[in-house]
């Protein structure tokens, strides 16, 4: 073969035009409305051909363009003020200096399969991506100490393009990793940093680039490198690709060689956060690493590591948690196993949500839970899914007890609002909603703008959508091989004046694509209405290995070749980031279709939102939560059904009576200067009720109060003085299972009347059995609610009870009282819990609980 020498083209670059190159190293540009102007200033053109990424756009651009550039006055003072914004950016005094002067010095890191921060970085497949990377931006915007660690896939993940017929197929091009903003990172000698994870017979290595998001870095690992053999290459080939196999090696690179990479990088990471249960082997890492340079024991690290770290789940659907078999996990960690001093059982236990059973699988989200004290889903109704999933970890625990809570994701706002609202906003918000997206007083002057001005330019954007559309389904009709006079007809589609729906997704089932089109004579009807038209714009990708999606999309394209609909529904391939941009940006109205309660939070209907569009859903994730009456429309009240055919029918049923009775009456319903006022008093609804809470200022901020900074102290507790408070905290745990038997409650003292009038309060004394134990070892409570038809307390609430005196015997008694604040049939119990004044989070599963 003949020998090849590589080298990089780059840009050549005025000198006067130096800061362009530091404006595209960081991906702060992102969200920065100025310096994404100042690229579409070179050629706006040239900016949609190169998909939006201006290290591609500085390659291509004539030199001659880049000269003029550089002798224009106003560009170069354009160019200088974006270049003294993000100075100020990376600089300025942040709301994380002004208010958490207790975890300066520590850093945060944020483990992610997958990260949506700009359509340039194709490292992402939907939704949990887009979140993880407005995640990292809002963290830069908060000043956060936060580093980021994924990986970085050759291939990322599929392109959608669609047949004749419209069955999904998928291609794979190649990543050029010189034309994205990514950074290899390299050693004290200047060589790529290489490291490795121990692999079952060998070492698979992996190199490291560095992506910059504000003040925010992300760390990439890459398995693509000559020290590897092919197939251990491949490893970051694909996003999601491949078997459970492959799932199972990425996850190490991602867990174990994430956490390699923060240390030989020098990070002081005081913060854990997995994000969804892949990168969960960074649990078993951590530990490793403490044995081994602390000289403690696996439970004495165990407990170090779970007190700092933080686990989101995002998964409301039990087949949706990564899960493998024994047999698999004695392949790849047979030689780590000796090495945390543990048997296969009890390692294997420690993804199971019951540790004796043999027979259970492997479970990521298991492991991520038991080694994180702080868990959270993702919207208030996915925490109680959550509970309700995993309440067999805590067995003796009612399910309202067990201990996920939830922060309910939103969206950072400057990277979907498009430019026009901007322009509004800046006029009659104030600089300040920029800063402070989550202050709610800033968004009731949205009812300064004028309707004349909301209106025009609500209509300018989907205008804008339209014209998008149009070119996009003129190209992707060419692609399947029709006609260039066929495809000529795309330039008729949609009409840039009609109430326009759009639905756009990741096509599982259970997001329901096809509720909408389950009644095609009534949806004939409400599409070609002559006084009030509507049309549906769908994009979105199945799963390569989802055959059930793909039927969705062909049934959808087969819809959009009947004449009747030519005009009306348009399909868009390969759905990213860029699509959802106009998507959001320029529909009137976001269809949201899931079977509740699967759909964990959602934030798509989110986007759409600054951009004066409104929501129709289900009553499902985040909408469960949002939707006030007035700010949209919810389909149904919350139902579940367990025969989904007949949801389907109601829902549907109901869908088509709000868009017919509700939505176009309102829309339509113009006044003599032509503007919807009902419409647009709706969207201000809208933007004051929804955007000040859900975005990701909000959401950070939330993580960091309720999760980052009792890690970081965490952290810092129980790691000094040579683990000190670990060593105790494992002693005593251990003390208290061989001793747990002794505890029992002997009797309840209660005043048994019948009868109890409201606002009564009622003593109740407990005599308490604790063998060996002392009263210092645990805590007693009283649990009392309200009595369902099975004479079962449901959602219970627990009183602390206090030692009230001592027996001849030695029994203790505890006095506790409860307050009756309603009539009703109520009952109590008394539980006593293991408590210590170093215990992490209130019920550990290593510890039993003793009920009366």
């Amino acid at each position: 073969m003949t020998k090849i020498k590589k080298f990089k083209v780059v840009p050549y670059l005025p000198e006067k035009l130096n800061p362009l190159m530091k404006i595209v190293r960081n991906m702060w540009w992102v969200w920065n409305f100025e310096a994404i102007e100042l690229f579409k200033r070179l050629d706006v053109e040239l900016w949609r051909e190169t998909h939006q990424n201006p290290l591609k756009l500085l390659g291509a651009v004539s030199q001659k363009t880049l000269d003029e550039a550089a002798e224009t006055e106003s560009f170069i003072a354009h160019m200088q003020k974006v270049e003294k914004e993000l100075d100020w950016h990376l600089t300025r005094k942040t709301w994380f200096d002004e208010n958490l002067s207790e975890m300066h010095g520590g850093q945060i890191a944020y483990f992610s399969a997958e990260f949506g921060i700009h359509e340039s970085l194709p490292i992402y497949s939907g939704g949990l991506g887009v979140l993880a990377g407005d995640h990292l931006k809002s963290a830069s915007e908060l000043g956060l100490p936060f580093n980021g660690v994924g990986l970085l896939y050759r291939l990322g993940y599929f392109q959608q393009y669609l047949n004749l017929d419209g069955w999904q197929n998928e291609r794979f091009p190649e990543t050029d990793f010189h034309n994205i903003p990514v950074s290899l990172v390299k050693n004290d000698t200047g060589e790529p940093l290489i490291l490795s994870v121990e692999f079952p017979g060998r070492e698979v290595y992996f190199q490291i680039w560095q992506v910059l998001v504000g003040k925010a870095v992300l760390y990439l690992m890459d398995t693509n490198i000559d020290r590897n053999s092919a197939e251990d290459r491949m490893i970051t080939d694909q996003l999601y690709g491949g078997d459970n196999e492959m799932r199972i090696k990425q996850e190490m690179i991602l867990g174990i060689g994430g956490v390699r990479t923060l240390n030989a990088l020098g990070k002081n990471i005081t913060v854990y956060h997995i994000n969804e249960g892949h990168a969960a082997f960074l649990s078993l890492e951590r530990i490793r690493l403490m044995m081994e340079s602390s000289r403690i024991s696996f439970r004495e690290a165990m407990l170090f590591v779970t007190a700092s770290n933080v686990f989101t789940t995002h998964t409301p659907v039990p087949a949706g948690n990564d899960r493998f078999d024994p047999e698999m996990l004695r392949k790849y960690f047979g030689h780590y196993i000796g090495r945390l001093g543990l048997n296969e059982d009890d390692f294997l236990a420690l993804g199971r949500e019951n540790p004796l059973d043999k027979k259970e699988t492997f479970c990521m989200t298991v492991l991520a839970i038991k080694t994180s004290a702080g868990c959270n889903g993702v919207s208030r109704l996915h925490g109680h899914v959550s509970r309700n999933m995993w309440k067999n970890i805590w067995p003796s625990l009612p399910v309202h007890e067990v201990p996920i809570g939830h922060i309910t994701n939103g969206i950072q706002i400057l990277s979907w609002t498009s430019d026009e609202m901007m322009r509004l906003f800046n006029r009659y918000l104030g600089p300040r909603w920029i800063d402070n997206p989550a202050d709610n007083s800033i968004w009731k002057n949205i009812d300064a703008i004028p309707d004349s001005e909301l209106w025009r330019c609500r209509e300018r954007l989907r205008e804008r959508l339209v014209a998008f559309a149009r070119r996009r389904l003129r190209e992707q009709l060419l692609a399947r091989g029709v006609s260039p006079k066929e495809a000529e007809l795309a330039n008729s589609v949609l009409d840039p004046d009609a109430l326009t729906i759009g639905f756009a997704r990741r096509f599982a089932t259970y997001k329901r694509a096809n509720l909408i089109l389950r009644d095609i004579e009534k949806l004939t009807a409400l599409l070609h209405d002559r006084e009030r038209p509507m049309q549906i714009i769908f994009s979105g990708k199945a799963h390569p290995r989802d055959n059930m999606g793909k039927e969705l999309i062909k049934q959808i394209i087969h819809i959009t070749n009947d004449e009747r609909f030519r005009n009306k529904i348009v399909f868009l391939e390969d759905y990213d980031i860029n699509i959802a941009r106009y998507l959001v940006q320029g529909v009137d109205v976001w269809l949201n279709t899931p079977i509740r309660p699967k759909e964990a939070s959602g934030t798509s209907g989110m986007k759409v939102l600054p951009n004066g569009g409104l929501n129709i859903s289900v009553l499902d994730g985040w909408w469960d939560e949002a939707y006030n009456t007035k700010n949209g429309w919810a389909i149904g009240k919350g139902e579940e059904y367990s025969d989904h055919g007949y949801q389907d029918e109601v829902e549907s049923f109901s869908l088509y009576n709000i868009l017919e009775n509700e939505v176009k009456d309102v829309f339509y319903n113009r006044g003599v200067d032509g503007l919807p006022r009902e419409w647009l008093s709706i969207i201000r609804e809208s933007m004051k009720s929804i955007v000040p809470e859900f975005n990701t200022n909000r959401m950070v901020k939330d993580y960091t109060e309720k999760y980052y900074k009792s890690a970081h102290c965490n952290y810092k507790k129980f790691g000094e003085n040579n683990f000190e408070k670990s060593r105790s905290m494992t002693k005593w745990k251990d003390t208290m299972r061989g001793k747990w038997k002794g505890v029992y409650v002997k009797d309840i003292l209660f005043d048994e009347k019948q009868e109890i009038t409201v606002s009564s309060r009622v003593i109740v004394r407990a005599e308490i059995a604790l063998g060996s134990l002392s009263q210092n070892d645990v805590n007693v409570e009283l649990y009392f609610g309200a009595l369902n038809q099975h004479q079962e307390i449901t959602d219970g609430v627990a009183m602390p009870m206090r030692l009230h005196s001592e027996t001849a015997s030695g029994s203790l008694i505890f006095e506790g009282q409860m307050l009756c604040l309603r009539a009703g049939q109520f009952g109590f119990t008394v539980r006593i819990i293991p408590h210590h004044e170093y215990m992490i989070r209130k019920f550990d599963p290593d510890l039993a609980i003793t009920w009366a």
